[in-house]
């Protein structure tokens, strides 16, 4: 039998141990517990229906990996400011193959832009269903309006007329809505812009019009057979020319894409539409804008105008031959 004192001095070797293998454990378990709930919290705000997967630490001896669900909090679109002008996005489109593509590439540039209002036209003889679901699932602030334009303007087989102006009419028919629905001494600050909806945007390019006074202009990537089109701007920061190969003596030789126009400019101005009859081809935007400013009223944005954030491109054509005429696929399904 061991003697009372023996046992003592057992207990007095052993716990200290034993607390120190206690503290030991709790200070390597405690982080990783509170690593697990951060980051579980913070997968809740920044991902959608998707998994995270983490690596633990080896526990006896296998690791386990953990697949944590998360769910997706994003509020859209940005929270509406009374400061800020509202940007008006005028925007033409046609029925084809990759029309829900474009729009939703579109949408979600402008689902980050604040105090945005979408004005999209169909060209067609009725709103479709395709277009109103996507604006309606989009969140965003938007009018959706229809003309057709008539068969004599319209695109005859794979060829097209280069004074015929493709979206035309639909632009007027914007612009006659908010002229329309805005009074001219109304106090509403805002930018009207004409975005295609097969063109690339820098978010910084709705930032920089915001502050247009009359009509703010900039460079637009991939058009005209050069890498980029830009206005000439001098030392005093005051547009002097135009930067391109295509007729550069044109009134106003831009892209459609490289313009905004102060709203109330637009509401003071009554006769300035698009033209559509007796406009050659790339005066289209000469046609707008001379009824509406003159050369050394432009403003240039852009770093005066030495960046590009605007590109004009184009989604390659889909290859459907495959289709065959009956179609090989269910055509209720929308693409």
């Amino acid at each position: 039998m061991p003697k009372r004192r023996d046992i003592v001095a057992i207990v007095l070797i052993v716990l200290p141990w034993t607390l120190l293998i206690t503290v030991w454990h709790q200070s390597t378990i405690t982080p990783l517990l509170a690593t697990r709930k951060d980051d579980r919290r913070d997968g809740r705000s920044n991902s959608r229906n998707t998994f995270a997967f983490k690596e633990s630490c080896s526990l006896q001896n296998r690791d386990i990996v953990e697949v944590v669900r998360t769910e997706y909090v994003y509020s859209r679109p940005p929270p509406w400011s009374d400061v800020l002008p509202t940007i008006h996005v005028i925007t033409p489109t046609y029925s084809r193959p990759v029309q829900k593509a474009e729009l939703t590439r579109l949408a979600n540039t402008l689902l980050h832009v604040p105090n945005l209002h979408w004005i999209l036209v169909e060209d067609s003889q009725r709103r479709t269903t395709l277009v109103s679901h996507l604006l309606q699932e989009t969140g965003l602030n938007y009018t959706h309006l229809n003309v057709e334009t008539p068969r004599n303007y319209k695109v005859r087989g794979d060829t097209r007329d280069p004074r015929i102006p493709r979206g035309t009419i639909q632009r007027n028919l914007a612009l006659r809505w908010l002229r329309e629905t805005f009074s001219p001494n109304s106090s509403q600050s805002g930018v009207v812009y004409f975005a295609d909806d097969d063109n690339t945007y820098s978010l910084e390019l709705f930032e920089e019009m915001r502050s247009t006074k009359k009509v703010s202009v900039w460079p637009v990537a991939f058009v005209g057979g050069l890498r980029y089109e830009s206005p000439k701007v001098n030392t005093l920061g005051k547009v002097y020319g135009w930067k391109t190969v295509f007729d550069p003596h044109r009134p106003f030789a831009i892209d459609m894409a490289g313009f905004a126009v102060n709203m109330r400019l637009i509401l003071s101005k009554p006769q300035a539409y698009f033209k559509l009859r007796g406009v050659k081809g790339g005066y289209q935007e000469s046609s707008l804008l001379k009824e509406l400013v003159t050369l050394n009223d432009l403003e240039p944005k852009a770093a005066n105008c030495t960046k590009v954030l605007v590109w004009h491109t184009r989604t390659e054509k889909p290859v459907l031959v495959n289709e065959g005429k009956k179609g090989f696929t269910d055509s209720n399904v929308e693409i």
